[in-house]
């Protein structure tokens, strides 16, 4: 069975409450490709009214972030059962940006992953090099071992819903974008890693890229026989160059 392209649009910390709602709007409002199953990511504060303005529609909500908990003394934190509750189906996990900025292991990402399934989220897994790494030729040590770090601890029916998102740090926010090609290579060698653990699970997971995604390259990325999507950073804060993406990937899958 062909995989539903994901694209998940990761608003980080932007958007105050009423510029969530009216851009959740704009995307239901919207005509959406059937091919192609979209999701937004909004700020911790706009989840429960972006998830009013979803209900009914075919856009899935997620979370940026989540503890590992369920519930407890932790300041500050978000738990997996207070997701659930706002209906969020989707959570983004070891974001680079939390990787690089909170300090966050992979042994922490491991938590949060099995966390978020304890509850019936979806986690979205985040990996990726950066760029001396990516200079010194360890794309594939450091991209394998933060997949097998995960996958280890999961059952087979886990892996084949997980969505995994290669990233590479050095294209994030910078402008610079892998090229598809590139980007079909490491996403094929991350659909190997899963393979060596369950052969239908990696047939089945989706792997999306996302790295400075936009209108422009979107296609190449849509073309690509390995990549499953996108998770969309900047161009997710703009409606109508986010439904540009979603509509490069429903031509590719026409």
């Amino acid at each position: 069975m062909p995989r539903v392209p994901l694209i998940a649009g990761n608003w980080k910390m932007y958007k105050t409450v009423p510029e969530a709602r009216d851009l959740a709007t704009a995307l239901v409002n919207s005509d959406l490709p059937a091919a192609v199953e979209v999701a937004v990511c909004p700020p911790f504060t706009a989840l429960a009214e972006v998830g009013r303005v979803l209900t009914g529609s075919a856009v899935r909500l997620g979370a940026q972030d989540v503890f590992w908990e369920p519930q407890g003394a932790y300041t500050g934190e978000i738990s997996p059962p207070m997701l659930a509750d706002l209906r969020c189906h989707y959570v983004i996990v070891g974001h680079s940006e939390r990787r690089q900025h909170f300090e966050e292991s992979d042994e922490v990402v491991t938590r949060k992953v099995r966390a978020s399934f304890s509850q019936g989220l979806v986690p979205i897994l985040c990996v990726g090099e950066r760029l001396e790494e990516r200079d010194t030729g360890q794309t594939e040590r450091v991209v394998t071992r933060q997949v097998e770090i995960v996958i280890a601890v999961l059952p087979p029916e886990q892996i084949r819903p997980l969505v995994i998102a290669y990233e590479p740090v050095w294209a994030i926010g910078t402008g610079r974008a892998a090229t598809g090609q590139e980007a079909n290579r490491v996403i094929g060698l991350i659909r190997e890693t899963l393979g060596r653990k369950d052969a239908e699970a990696a047939a089945q997971a989706r792997i999306l890229y996302g790295g400075s995604v936009t209108p422009a390259n979107a296609a190449e990325f849509s073309q690509q026989p390995e990549i499953d999507g996108a998770l969309v950073g900047g161009a997710s804060l703009d409606a109508p160059k986010f439904l540009a993406i979603v509509a490069a990937h429903g031509k590719s899958r026409a």
